[in-house]
């Protein structure tokens, strides 16, 4: 067997969790070769087996979870070591790191064994973890120094395979046993040995494991061929409220076709969101049904979605029936979720409903001829709201009159989970500011002698001295731009202001597209973008070329940046075209979204979600509007910007919803109410506590995680996969406690109104448990404005490593038996109470030891 290597540090966490909580940290394994993997429910496995002809390589979830996914490859006696070699390499160079090689008869023992020598002498190879399936035991044994873990099929049914348990056991401590048989024994092939996977013959969809994924993803219909589903009403209001509970809205397109009911255990629930009636009512009611046996709970959305009439609507058991013309109503009951921005108004429409039997009403009107009708219910198969009782249409505005937070958990029955939470990190909110390349050239109307870009590098980037993240636009900088005779100042301005150690590259385009969707075969007509001269329209130049540019000619080769960011221009409203030669590119991007809640308009329908999956890939948008938006598209109040800080704060409290983002334009500095607004924004951020300043960069993978991190919950323990740049969990309970002396990745806890962050090391696996039992005799993190690079935890002590964009600010706390050091020391070290506060004036390294007795 091939030994594998682990540093002591990591194979003792390992060892720790493995034996902290039992089952939750057994092995298990799947082995999925269906299309459009769901990593929230596979990354959670120890070992994913997937078809490389049916996965994406580019995708988020294959680039967190590479280090566990294995590439079936079929070997047999057709297939030669060369061929097979020269395959292997193809799907190592497309991001395959690790394969199962599924071996079938006949196959002679020279071939296998000249295959896998060959295999391991290729320096690619020879980290590679490999799972094996052969039958021939002799054969096996001959070849078992070239593989690591071995996988039977159908152990269950085959005594033989049992009984070999232990030749097994000699050549691998790891044997997985996919039963594709009718079988529900995973707890007897876990105490036979065996790593246990029950699935379909098929393999294409989720069966069980040792330990298994909540389910998270909430499938959503909606009907594209209205508008596209950015500005659907699905996306653009019911995203969120399932994000906040922990949830990920998967948009479904129902134009052409239904999904396919046998492939949909991967999805907590369904959300039929649809404004006009689907084309078949009877064929969508048909396919509902079956949902509904499957145990999936459904939930209408504003309407039903079909014609709705008693035909299809007893078969939900919802009775219907037309009310009189002259009835007059009143409200006879009206539950706590209702009436939740507005008050839900007596409803005039004379089609009266009423649920199933055992529902729960949550508003009920009652006419004066002893009719009632029930618009909205929670029911034995998931729930709906109807019109006005789901959000009431207001002066342009859309207002919730249910509280989507707690209809759409009860309805879909949503299990309560500690969120992976993306505007909090180490117990503090974070903080990042990003500038679009528009209107670097304009005139300073207070100081003509400038031109923005100089205000912003003066008066902006070298004042306020946190991270920001700064882009341009090619063709109004590059000498074959729309301003030639200028392109030497810009670019001068542009290299000083990407030489100050803050400031991040980023690209806005080179022609600043102005509506993406009208891009066809990578061509877009001059007349929605920018036009320098000679230019031919291409998707690559725009991005990947720009950031080409910048790196080599504004930053230069050598320099420690690297220009990586693209910053979505005009709509901001990319297709699968786009987000796909990104992620093919590793560029990442932000933009969009839309967030301009404030305090004349704070209503929830005014926030985003954190972004839009189109085929798999991400769009990620922004935590605030800019500075267009406040200003009235650049009319005026010139001052508008101002209003920015109302969102900050309504998207805060009573639930933080988005990080502080400072998004604005060069075009600002051009005017001196616009720029003082600027400032204005900026110096409130410098007041605020416990923020923690970060690139864009750092955030955008952040929100990308959220989507693809996997969840177990067994016997009051918790675990967590996937969590590589997202670092904190919410709990929704201020005073929600963390058994620390069973959580070894655990940082600490803070509190903030009526919610609990738990921090995270740099782990990307953690294992712990809720508690109610206090945790002040116990050391932790409270919070801190950089991020931990490092983590050490001894029963007595703990070290932590911290890295920070600004100088170092952190909060720990320290029972009485504890005795705390600082490297370098601290500028101000304070104790209050148990919480000491460290602050650094200059430093933004330092290793802090915890010692107790």
């Amino acid at each position: 067997m091939k030994h594998l290597c682990y540093s002591k540090i990591i194979l003792t966490f390992f060892l720790f969790i493995a034996t902290a909580y039992g089952s939750i940290n057994d092995k298990s394994a799947i082995v999925y070769l269906g299309k459009e993997i769901s990593y929230p429910m596979v990354g959670i496995h120890d070992y994913i087996i997937v078809d490389p002809a049916k996965t994406n390589v580019y995708t988020h979830g294959f680039e967190v979870y590479n280090n566990k996914i294995y590439a079936k490859v079929n070997i047999d006696s057709s297939t030669t070591p060369q061929k097979l070699l020269a395959g292997l390499m193809k799907l190592s160079k497309s991001g395959y790191k690790n394969f199962f090689f599924d071996v079938q008869k006949p196959i002679s023992k020279k071939n296998l064994t000249l295959f896998l020598n060959k295999f391991r002498s290729t320096k690619t190879f020879q980290d590679a973890h490999v799972v094996i399936h052969l039958d021939d035991l002799e054969l096996l044994a001959s070849v078992s120094r070239y593989i690591d873990t071995l996988l039977v099929y159908n152990a269950s049914e085959d005594p033989k395979l049992q009984s070999s348990i232990k030749f097994y056991k000699n050549l691998s401590d790891d044997i997985i046993d996919v039963e594709t048989l009718e079988s529900n024994n995973i707890e007897k092939l876990k105490n036979l040995g065996f790593i246990p996977y029950i699935t379909t013959p098929s393999m294409e969809s989720y069966g069980k494991s040792s330990k298994n994924a909540i389910k998270r993803e909430i499938l959503t219909l909606v009907d594209e061929s209205i508008e596209d589903r950015k500005e659907l009403s699905a996306s653009r209001y019911g995203a969120l409220p399932l994000e906040y509970n922990g949830y990920i809205q998967k948009l479904y397109d129902i134009h052409n076709s239904l999904p396919d009911p046998e492939h949909m255990n991967q999805y907590a629930g369904v959300v039929i969101w649809l404004s006009i009636a689907y084309k078949d009512s009877a064929k969508l009611v048909t396919w509902i049904k079956e949902i509904q046996s499957q145990n999936i709970p459904v939930v209408f959305a504003y309407d039903f979605g079909f014609d709705s009439s008693n035909t299809f609507l007893q078969q939900l058991g919802i009775s219907a029936i037309d009310g009189k013309a002259d009835a007059t109503k009143t409200i006879v009951h009206r539950d706590k979720m209702m009436d939740y921005e507005i008050k839900v108004p007596i409803n005039k429409n004379r089609f009266y409903i009423n649920p199933p039997a055992a529902s729960k009403a949550l508003l009920t009107y009652k006419d004066n001829y002893g009719l009632t009708s029930t618009p909205a219910a929670i029911t034995p198969w998931g729930g709906y709201a109807l019109g006005d009782s789901f959000f009431i249409e207001l002066d342009g505005e859309n207002l919730w009159s249910i509280n989507p937070f707690i209809f759409f958990k009860e309805a879909l029955r949503l299990k309560d989970l500690p969120v992976p939470d993306t505007t909090t990190e180490n117990g503090s909110r974070l903080f990042f500011t990003h500038m679009d390349g528009d209107g670097i050239l304009n005139g300073v109307e207070f100081d003509p002698e400038f031109i923005s870009g100089d205000i912003i590098y003066k008066e902006i980037l070298t004042k306020y001295k946190f991270p920001h993240s700064v882009s341009l636009i090619g063709a109004e900088i590059m000498p074959d731009g729309i301003y030639p005779k200028e392109s030497k100042r810009l670019l001068q301005i542009s290299r000083k202001i990407y030489a100050l150690d803050n400031v991040e590259p980023a690209t806005h385009t080179f022609t600043h597209p102005f509506f993406w969707g009208k891009i066809k075969d990578d061509q877009l007509d001059e007349k929605y973008r920018l036009q320098p001269p000679g230019y031919t329209f291409s998707t690559a130049y725009e991005t990947l070329g720009m950031l080409d540019f910048i790196q080599d000619k504004l930053l230069g080769k050598n320099s420690d940046k690297k220009a990586k960011l693209v910053f979505w221009s005009g709509d901001c409203n990319p297709r699968t075209d786009a987000l796909t030669y990104l992620a093919k590119h590793h560029i990442l991007n932000i933009n969009g979204g839309d967030t301009t809640i404030n305090n004349a308009n704070p209503w929830l329908t005014r926030v985003a979600p954190l972004g839009l999956e189109r085929d798999g890939y991400y769009q990620i948008y922004t935590g605030a509007e800019n500075e267009n938006v406040f200003t009235k598209d650049w009319m005026g109040p010139y001052w508008g910007f101002k209003k920015v800080v109302q969102t900050f704060e309504l998207t805060n409290s009573p639930k933080r919803l988005k990080p502080i983002n400072v998004y604005y334009h060069f075009y600002s500095a051009s005017k001196k109410a616009s720029l003082n607004a600027v400032r204005y924004v900026f110096d409130w951020v410098l007041k605020q506590k416990d923020i923690m300043p970060i690139y864009t960069s750092e955030y955008i993978p952040k929100a990308m995680d959220f989507w693809t991190v996997s969840v177990a919950y067994e016997d009051g323990v918790w675990l967590y996969d996937g969590m590589r740049d997202l670092k904190t969990l919410r709990v929704e309970k201020k005073d929600a406690s963390v058994a620390l002396h069973d959580s070894e990745t655990i940082l600490g806890v803070n509190r903030f109104e009526g919610h609990t962050y738990i921090a995270l090391d740099p782990h990307t696996k953690h294992s712990f448990k809720l508690n109610g039992q206090t945790m002040d005799n116990s050391a932790y993190l409270i919070n801190s404005n950089g991020e931990v690079t490092e983590y050490i935890n001894n029963q007595n002590s703990k070290r932590y490593k911290f890295s920070a964009n600004v100088p170092l600010e952190v909060k720990l706390h320290i029972p009485e038996n504890c005795l705390v050091n600082a490297i370098p020391k601290s500028s101000i070290q304070k104790l209050n109470s148990k919480e000491m506060t460290l602050k650094y004036k200059s430093n933004k390294k330092a290793t802090i030891d915890v010692r107790c007795q």
